[in-house]
């Protein structure tokens, strides 16, 4: 078996066990930058994420610790739907993909790294973005850091 060493997704998988909630504890916050929150709106906000699909995978979420769908009330619901719209219109202006997956993985046999706050992927899609690396030797390459990326979606953001 080949290994690959990943000392920075030691975070994510303490994090975890940690009892806390990266989207309530971002929310909380008050510097943006550092969480890498990049929109907040009524009921909802989107942050970059950490551990990335691809540059400018956004996450939206809803302010209220909510596990699952169903216990979003319509203001949310409907807010979290806009925020969802409005990130893409940005990772448009921003990044120029090809398209985008937009999903939700609900319940830990879903896939869901974070079962028990609800939360919507927003991850912009280029042609030819999917090469040797992941197929052959199922790595990702992603040729940003998160930090350049939040100030190239902050600057779009601040010319709308």
């Amino acid at each position: 078996m080949k290994q690959l060493w990943a000392p920075w997704r030691k975070s994510y998988i303490e994090q975890g066990t940690s009892g806390g909630c990266i989207f309530c504890d971002n929310a909380k916050g008050r510097n943006d930058r550092k969480n890498h929150i990049v929109s907040r709106a009524a009921t909802c906000f989107s942050m970059l994420n950490l551990f990335p699909y691809n540059g400018g995978h956004l996450m939206v979420a809803p302010f209220r610790h909510v596990a699952v769908l169903d216990g979003l009330e319509d203001r949310e619901l409907a807010g979290l739907i806009a925020l969802v719209r409005d990130s893409i219109s940005l990772l448009k202006r921003a990044l120029r993909p090809d398209g985008f997956n937009v999903g939700m993985n609900l319940g830990l046999v879903a896939g869901a790294g974070v079962a028990h706050h609800v939360h919507v992927h927003v991850v912009p899609r280029w042609s030819g973005d999917t090469n040797f690396m992941p197929v052959i030797s199922g790595t990702k390459v992603i040729p940003q850091a998160l930090d350049e990326m939040y100030e190239m979606l902050i600057g779009a953001k601040r010319q709308e």
